[in-house]
């Protein structure tokens, strides 16, 4: 039986960072100029023709790592096409372990800045976005590292939808609840039930070490 060792979080900030309100302010009042690499519109021209074939509900598991909570989330949602990016070729070689895959299943390697800003050019509305376990960038001078202190976090507010973020670290959520209200978004933070079922390899290594899991939900309008 594999053994998991994972440790808490480590970090020198003890509430929500002091120039959270500032940043978010800054990037949802400006355009995100970095322009997007030409592999990237490749990549999403070729994710965009599934997209229109498919004409149904449209969910996006981002920071997918290995594609496990891909795989469940199309067994969660039937109705929809689940699509899971990560930027690691190495991680994603790795979802034939979890099992199957399906035509409503889409793995994608892909840099989330250049994908979301796209996907937001192209008109998508997702009726779900899962951003679970990303790395919460935990040292307080990292703060624009993180989604809710950079700036594509306008455009995950315009792909809409259902969303969902979880983390063992619950100041991690806090911000992004913070910064979701100064969007003009409501949201709720919550513990995670420790029986519930791991969708990801993250959550299973933090269940196994009893750390507490935490989850933020919002209705993006």
């Amino acid at each position: 039986m594999m053994e998991y060792q994972s440790r808490g979080i480590d970090t020198n900030q003890t509430g929500i960072h002091e120039d959270l309100d500032k940043t978010v302010h800054k990037y949802l009042s400006t355009e995100f100029q970095k322009p997007v690499a030409e592999h990237s519109k490749a990549t999403f021209e070729q994710v965009q023709t599934v997209v229109d074939r498919w004409q149904g509900p449209l969910i996006l598991d981002s920071c997918c790592g290995v594609g496990e909570s891909t795989l469940a989330l199309s067994q969660r949602h039937p109705e929809a096409l689940v699509v899971g990016i990560d930027k690691s070729a190495h991680r994603l070689g790795k979802n034939t372990a979890y099992g199957d895959s399906n035509e409503r299943c889409l793995l994608v390697r892909a840099d989330l800045n250049d994908f979301w800003r796209q996907a937001v050019d192209a008109n998508w509305q997702l009726s779900h976005h899962y951003i679970l376990y990303p790395n919460p960038w935990p040292k307080q001078k990292h703060l624009q590292r993180r989604w809710h202190g950079g700036p594509l976090f306008p455009s995950i507010i315009a792909l809409g939808g259902q969303l969902e973020l979880r983390s063992n670290w619950r100041l991690y959520l806090e911000e992004f609840a913070r910064a979701l209200e100064i969007s003009g978004q409501a949201s709720s933070v919550t513990e995670l039930a420790a029986d519930s079922v791991p969708i990801t390899p993250f959550e299973r290594k933090y269940q196994a070490t009893q750390q507490a899991l935490w989850q933020l939900q919002s209705k993006l309008c």
